[in-house]
């Protein structure tokens, strides 16, 4: 069960490749590993703390305010890791502040929240929001790299357009190798 949630997260529903979410901060930041890293570890702290906070109180959220909680958790969250990096990144956090602010509107970890933590045990929450996270850092880090290397013969790459293109060629590529291992590997199919 929990190995079934790290696969989805890293390979079956991927939100990035799979799920297309959190495309913004994706294309904005990846334009180097170092804001691509930086933005992967934000988010992951959110998505993994607001998880295990979601889940375990979840019996004593009303339904008419769910939303609203799930909201404020991770702004809270959200806050607390915006410090952290003022405080012992600066500048790092100078390139991506505001991409690391608006996690909390990041529908990557709002879906996540909704569709698993509201409804799942604290250890499934714990075991999918690592899969998702370690599947969005590993998008993260791998346009990043794609990105700062291919910079250095194609400048476009590290703009804004160039992201655009350097994602399509990279799903185009991620879908066609994704099938090829798919048939080689019964476990990473999707159920």
């Amino acid at each position: 069960m929990y190995r079934d949630a790290l696969i989805d997260g890293l390979w079956r529903r991927n939100v990035a490749s799979v799920q297309l979410l959190g495309l913004c901060p994706l294309l904005a930041v990846s334009y180097n590993v170092r804001n691509a890293l930086g933005l992967s570890i934000a988010s992951s702290f959110v998505l993994i703390g607001s998880s295990l906070t979601i889940s375990s109180v979840r019996k004593f959220i009303p339904d008419n305010v769910r939303l609203p909680c799930f909201v404020l958790v991770i702004a809270t969250l959200t806050t607390v890791a915006t410090m952290y990096m003022q405080a012992f990144a600066y500048d790092l956090y100078v390139q991506v502040a505001l991409f690391v602010q608006i996690i909390v509107t990041n529908c990557m970890i709002l879906g996540h929240i909704e569709s698993i933590a509201s409804k799942k045990t604290v250890s499934e929450s714990l075991f999918s929001a690592i899969g998702t996270a370690l599947g969005f850092s590993a998008a993260l880090l791998v346009l990043g790299t794609i990105r700062q290397y291919l910079e250095l013969a194609i400048p476009l790459a590290a703009h804004p357009a160039g992201a655009f293109l350097v994602v399509g060629l990279a799903l185009a590529t991620l879908n066609t190798v994704s099938e090829q291992i798919t048939k080689k590997i019964p476990a990473l199919r999707k159920t």
